[in-house]
């Protein structure tokens, strides 16, 4: 390849910049990069000659530049951005760089709320329509989400939760009119793709965060409107895994009540760590009982443990639901009486 012929890829470009940067530094990039990504990239860094000294320095000047804007932007946003580099490089020069940035940051929408403080947050949106509520905190952080989701009418969390989890995929021009309300007020973002958001896992993940008075309230209203929809909620709200967050007696509590047979299907394929908080909690005879079903039955499908598994969550639900055992929950959960 003659690098003085033509425009340089940007497949090429990133050849450059990883070969300038030296062995080290490039092997721990390639580490965030996919297997086809690397394999492209070094099928490019192979087709390299000899690096002319112009060429290295447009290529390491763009991505100064790319990385200023980055930065400009996680400061302050796109607009105070576009005005520092405008000072810098000129105004065709920054909409460029501006632009290079925004597609390879993926930005979303109400991204310039995520530092809003919750209760402000709430004097914007409480009046607006609960389907442009849902709509803000599906794009929201999970915790802000869920900040703002405690603050809200008791009226109107299950109707906004429902809307949340039934929402999939939104047009860019209803994303564009919910900001511009809020664009008075704070700085926007606006996102010219269509992106998605919400769904059911991200109400689960919502109500993972919030108190329990506020998850309880929100549940038994879909429990009325929507059986089916808080059935589906409720099995992705708390995963086998977080068993992990569970106390000792907790632990002997949940022992109690399961099936020896679920447990040891259960803990296949789990982690050591996941295993040996549960056998912390049993005898030794068990344990060893414990290991021999598990090594007894072999290699079983993903589907069985997914099944067993869940089996030992509804187990917890009804416990935590019966008061017999208490699980880590938001703010207000920490105090205990």
């Amino acid at each position: 390849m003659r690098q003085a012929s033509g425009e340089l890829s940007s497949r090429q470009k990133a050849a450059i910049l990883l070969v300038s940067l030296g062995t080290d530094t490039a092997s721990k990039l390639l580490t965030f990069m996919s297997e086809e990504e690397v394999e492209s990239l070094s099928l490019e860094v192979a087709r390299l000659e000899r690096i002319q000294p112009d060429k290295k320095e447009q290529v390491l000047g763009e991505f100064h530049e790319l990385c200023l804007g980055q930065k400009y932007i996680a400061e302050g946003g796109v607009e105070a951005a576009q005005n520092v580099l405008e000072a810098a490089f000129g105004g065709e020069r920054a909409k460029f760089i501006i632009r290079r940035v925004v597609q390879a940051l993926q930005i979303v929408p109400f991204d310039f709320l995520k530092k809003t403080d919750p209760s402000q947050l709430m004097s914007f949106i409480q009046d607006e329509h609960p389907q442009t509520i849902a709509l803000i905190l599906a794009y929201l952080a999970p915790d802000l989400a869920a900040n703002v989701m405690s603050k809200l009418p008791l009226e109107l969390r299950a109707d906004v939760a429902e809307r949340i989890a039934s929402m999939d995929r939104t047009p860019p021009e209803v994303i564009h009119q919910v900001e511009q309300v809020l664009q008075k007020k704070l700085s926007s973002i606006v996102s010219s793709n269509l992106t998605s958001a919400g769904g059911v896992k991200a109400l689960a993940e919502l109500l993972n965060i919030v108190d329990r008075a506020t998850e309880r309230t929100i549940l038994d209203g879909l429990s009325d409107t929507n059986p089916e929809l808080a059935e589906e909620v409720k099995k992705l709200m708390f995963v086998f895994e977080d068993i992990m967050q569970i106390d000792d007696r907790a632990i002997q509590q949940i022992l109690k009540e399961a099936d020896m047979k679920d447990l040891a299907l259960a803990l296949k394929g789990t982690s050591h760590e996941v295993q040996e908080h549960i056998m912390h909690n049993m005898s030794e005879r068990a344990v060893d009982i414990l290991k021999e079903d598990m090594e007894f039955m072999g290699p079983v499908k993903v589907r069985n443990v997914e099944e067993a598994q869940q089996r030992i969550v509804a187990i917890i639900r009804r416990l935590e639901d019966a008061g017999e055992i208490v699980l880590s929950r938001g703010a207000e959960d920490e105090v205990v009486v």
